[in-house]
C-alpha cells in the first residue's frame, strides 16, 4: 500500500491546481448524469445477521463503508485524454448490541482498500472512441498484515464506443481481472438510448441496467440494478490466509441533484441482494441481504 499511497500523494501534489478539461467530442448522451471530479460516498446496509462457530445465538450488524475518489489530469490532448483516479475505501461490520463482539474473527478488522484508475479516452472521429482503463489496488485487514504481504489486484478494460445518433450510443469490449492470483475475463456490452429529452436507458453489462428520468435540468431520477463486489486479503498466520469476498446486486432508486455548476449530490435507497459471500471458516452469514442506503456528495470537473 505504501507504493500506491506515494503515487496518490504525488499525483495530488502535481495536479491539485490543474483543471480537468473536457474533450471537444466526448462519449455520453444529453441528459445523463454529470461527470464527477471528486466523489465522497457513505453506504450503510443495516440488519445483517451473522453467527459465530457452533453457537446458536445470532447477532445483528450493519455493513458500512466510506469511499473517496478524485480524477486528476495526466495528459489533455485534442484527441487523447489520460486521467488518473486515486481512490480510498474503508469498510466495517458495525456490531449492534451490548457486551463483547461475538464475531471475534471480525472484531479487529481494519478493512481498507487503496487503489488507482488510469483511464485513456482516444477520439477516433466525431462519433467514436476507444476507452481503456487500468485499475490497481491493495485490499486487506491493515491491523494484521504488513503492506509488503498484501498482493496487488489488477483489472484491465478496453471498450469501443460508437454514437449511432443523438439518441443512441453503443459499445463493446472486454474486461480482464487478476484477483489474489485468480484470473477472469468477461465481455462488456454498453448501450445508452434516449426515448425523449426527459427519459432514457443506460445499460452497461455485466454491471448496470438503469432507466433514467430527467425531472428537470438539474434533477435526475434513476431506477436501477447495479452489481458490486468487495474482496479483502485476510492473513491469520504465516501459513493461513484467505480472501474475504462478497458479490451483490443493488436494486433501487437514485436521486441526483445538481446544486450548482460545480456541486451535486446523490441519494440511493433500495435492496441489496447477496449473490455470494466468503467468510472465515467459523463465521456464518444468516441474513446477508436487505436494505441499503447511500449518500454521495460530488464536485463536477472545472472547465477551461
Amino acid at each position: 500500500m505504501k507504493l500506491l499511497a506515494v503515487t496518490v500523494i504525488g499525483l495530488v501534489y502535481i495536479f491539485a491546481t490543474a483543471s480537468v478539461q473536457a474533450q471537444e467530442y466526448k462519449p455520453g448522451l444529453p441528459g445523463m448524469a454529470p461527470a464527477k471530479w471528486i466523489t465522497l460516498k457513505h453506504t450503510q446496509a443495516p440488519d445483517r445477521i451473522f453467527r459465530a462457530g457452533n453457537s446458536s445465538k445470532t447477532k445483528n450488524y450493519t455493513q458500512e463503508d466510506i469511499y473517496f475518489k478524485v480524477w486528476l489530469p495526466v495528459y489533455m490532448g485534442s484527441r487523447v485524454t489520460v486521467i488518473a483516479g486515486p481512490q480510498y475505501r474503508t469498510e466495517q461490520l458495525a456490531f449492534h448490541g451490548t457486551g463483547e463482539n461475538p464475531l471475534r474473527a471480525l472484531a479487529n478488522w481494519n478493512l481498507r482498500s487503496l487503489g488507482i484508475d488510469l483511464k485513456t479516452i482516444a477520439v477516433l472521429d466525431t462519433s467514436s472512441w476507444i476507452v481503456t482503463n487500468l485499475h490497481a489496488n491493495q485490499c486487506s485487514n491493515l491491523n494484521a498484515i504488513g503492506d509488503n504481504r498484501v498482493p496487488y489486484n489488477f483489472t484491465v478494460c478496453a471498450l469501443y464506443l460508437k454514437r449511432k445518433s443523438l439518441r443512441k450510443e453503443v459499445g463493446a469490449g472486454v474486461v480482464g481481472n487478476r484477483l489474489f492470483n485468480s484470473y477472469t475475463f468477461m465481455p462488456v456490452l454498453l448501450m445508452n438510448y434516449n426515448f425523449s429529452k426527459r427519459s432514457g436507458v443506460e445499460i452497461s453489462l455485466p454491471q448496470k441496467v438503469a432507466w433514467r428520468n430527467n425531472i428537470t435540468s438539474t434533477d435526475i431520477l434513476y431506477f436501477k440494478a447495479e452489481a458490486m463486489s468487495r474482496s479483502y486479503y485476510i492473513r491469520y498466520s504465516d501459513s493461513d490466509s484467505s480472501p474475504i469476498r462478497r458479490t451483490e446486486i443493488d436494486f433501487g432508486v437514485t436521486y441526483n441533484k445538481q446544486f450548482s455548476k460545480m456541486m451535486g449530490a446523490e441519494v440511493f435507497g433500495g435492496y441489496r441482494q447477496n449473490l455470494s459471500c466468503t467468510l472465515p471458516s467459523d463465521i456464518y452469514a444468516i441474513k446477508n441481504s436487505g436494505a441499503v442506503f447511500t449518500l454521495e456528495v460530488y464536485v463536477r470537473p472545472p472547465h477551461i
